[in-house]
């Protein structure tokens, strides 16, 4: 008998219970105005682990989209205040060692 395996979030991306506390906050989700963006919760984690690891953005995994495309939309929200907001839900945890 084998043991169920525990998914756990790669290395500087969001668990499920921190993703859940921020998926309403990006601009994109169905019944937004203008166009639904494509991977909210990918791009995100795309962004985090560029801030967590200190890379530029060229270095970011392929697995988070092309990084010229995320920087992009990275800036967008950061003039729309949305990081603000993402990272104050964020803050509330205590137990997030981030």
């Amino acid at each position: 008998m084998t043991k169920p395996r525990i998914t756990r979030p790669s290395r500087y991306e969001l668990s499920h219970a921190q993703w859940e506390r921020i998926e309403l906050l990006p601009p994109g989700k169905a019944g937004d105005p203008g166009r639904t963006a494509v991977g909210n919760r990918l791009f995100i984690n795309g962004v985090l682990w560029v801030l967590r690891s200190g890379a530029r953005w060229s270095d970011m995994p392929e697995r988070y989209g092309q990084y010229k495309s995320v920087h992009k939309r990275f800036t967008r929200r950061a003039r729309n205040e949305v990081w603000e907001r993402v990272f104050q839900a964020l803050a509330q945890d205590r137990d997030n060692e981030y």
